[in-house]
């Protein structure tokens, strides 16, 4: 009960917001935009690294990770090379493929949302000795589907997601040394989107605490729109959740992962005893606050809301009923009767409504750092999300955190040295600089970096940039 007192109004949450006169079905809950001058922080960027491009496009940066106890950042690309360079962006060399023909994994990367999605160390990658020493784990979507999946929708198949392990025999070697993945699951996918999310290990936790080592692994609900399997709140099936495996347990249905006895549906008749938590959409970015230890997660709305939630074990996220404070309607929006009225769903700590005149198209939140420790004090405290497609950022503060709506979310601005403007202006310099067509969106994700500094990853330009703390 680390985090009660920092998130206990989420389970309250129901509390009404300030809303339009009159309830009604709507795809603009906030007209209220948000300021786009007020509040605002300027934060110096600069580019950490230029990758090389992949198969004669851009390479699609969708992840990046400060390696356990050395000085080595790696940055995934979605079609199946994962880059390591310094600290300071140097050394750039292609640690591993995950696509290497000899590893057999087929990673299927068509389309936008296919492709590797995520990796993390174990947190004993680089201590010898340990049960974790030169594992890593990677989250990807392929095309070889003749195995048998551990989890399956309820109709059919177009892909699937698989958890894998990598052993390296020596962790500080300079690229990968080890032989082929070992799978730890797998899942069926429905549809072409949604595939899965992050995964992470919690930072916040000591070699003594007994949940160090467990794997939270971001699935979302299957893909096509409004979840129309019902999968989100099954708590039968996989979709629609945040799983919460030991990688090196044996005692899972498959025998190749742990369930930590922990788990909040561990023994509940009809309950994945992998379920940490459910009821959400596409929570493609999740991250701890190191100081409260709350667990933010950016989950991705339908036509109308983006949304960020304190998410605890157990917690339902009330999709597909609740489209982050309201009731989801379809294709008519949502309803503005009665938010936040079902008990015993956690609803977001900050949202915005895909309308908002910031935005550029559509919307999809994204993210997600908790910036500690005062390198850069502009953002000391702020938990910073984003928009995927328009490239801005928001901020709102950890220390006390809001109850829902867009009132409290004030933007971050980048300045590369002209002046302040969003991510998708750089990026839109940056293609047009490289000879290409301006990119219309960023795919942007926010990530903690060595030395308290903040990587700004997108798909469009192959430039990896950084917020460097203050000299």
């Amino acid at each position: 009960m680390r985090i009660a007192t920092a998130i206990g109004f989420a389970f309250a949450a129901t509390a009404l917001i300030a809303l339009p006169g009159c309830a009604q079905s709507t795809g603009d809950p906030y007209p209220e935009a948000i300021p786009t001058d007020e509040g605002v922080i300027v934060v110096p960027v600069t580019d950490f690294v230029r990758l090389p491009d992949v198969n004669g496009a851009p390479a699609r940066a969708m992840h990046a990770v400060v390696e356990p106890d050395t000085e080595r950042v790696l940055v995934l690309e979605m079609q199946g090379p994962i880059f390591a360079m310094a600290w300071d962006g140097s050394g750039l060399v292609e640690y591993v493929d995950v696509n290497d023909p000899a590893f057999g994994v087929g990673v299927e990367s068509r389309g936008r949302e296919r492709g590797v999605q995520s990796f993390a160390f174990h947190p004993d990658f680089a201590v010898e000795g340990a049960a974790g020493y030169g594992r890593f784990y990677v989250w990807t979507d392929t095309d070889r589907t003749d195995p048998v999946p551990d989890f399956a929708p309820r109709q059919d198949d177009t892909h699937d997601t698989v958890l894998l392990e990598f052993t390296a025999g020596d962790a500080s070697a300079t690229t990968y040394d080890g032989g082929p993945p070992r799978e730890l699951l797998r899942v069926q996918q429905p549809y072409g989107n949604h595939n899965g999310g992050q995964i992470a290990f919690d930072p916040t936790l000591s070699r003594e605490d007994p949940e160090y080592g467990l794997l939270y692994v971001g699935n979302g609900d299957g893909g096509s729109g409004g979840d129309p399997q019902g999968m989100s709140r099954d708590l039968g099936s996989a979709f629609g959740k945040i799983l919460r495996i030991d990688p090196l347990g044996t005692d899972a249905a498959n025998g190749r992962y742990g369930i930590p006895a922990s788990n909040p549906f561990v023994g509940r008749g009809g309950a994945l005893s992998e379920i940490w938590a459910y009821g959400l959409r596409n929570p493609q970015r999740f991250a701890w606050d190191i100081e409260t230890h709350a667990l933010y997660v950016a989950d991705i709305g339908q036509n109308t809301v983006e949304e960020i939630n304190i998410v605890t074990a157990g917690a339902d996220m009330g999709w597909n009923t609740w489209e982050g404070s309201f009731r989801y309607e379809g294709r008519q929006g949502v309803s503005t009767a009665s938010p936040r009225s079902e008990s015993g769903v956690t609803y977001p700590v900050a949202e915005y409504d895909q309308e908002d005149p910031v935005l550029v198209g559509r919307a999809a939140a994204t993210g997600l750092v908790v910036q500690r420790g005062g390198a850069i004090p502009a953002l000391e405290g702020r938990v910073l999300w984003g928009d995927l497609p328009s490239g801005e950022i928001f901020h709102f503060s950890a220390d006390d955190p809001p109850s829902g709506g867009q009132a409290p979310l004030r933007r971050v601005l980048l300045d590369a040295g002209s002046g302040p403007v969003t991510l998708l202006d750089l990026v839109r310099a940056e293609t047009s600089r490289q000879g290409r067509d301006p990119a219309a969106r960023t795919d942007l994700k926010l990530v903690s970096g060595p030395n308290g500094s903040i990587l700004v990853t997108n798909k469009h330009d192959g430039v990896v940039r950084i917020v460097r703390p203050s000299s």
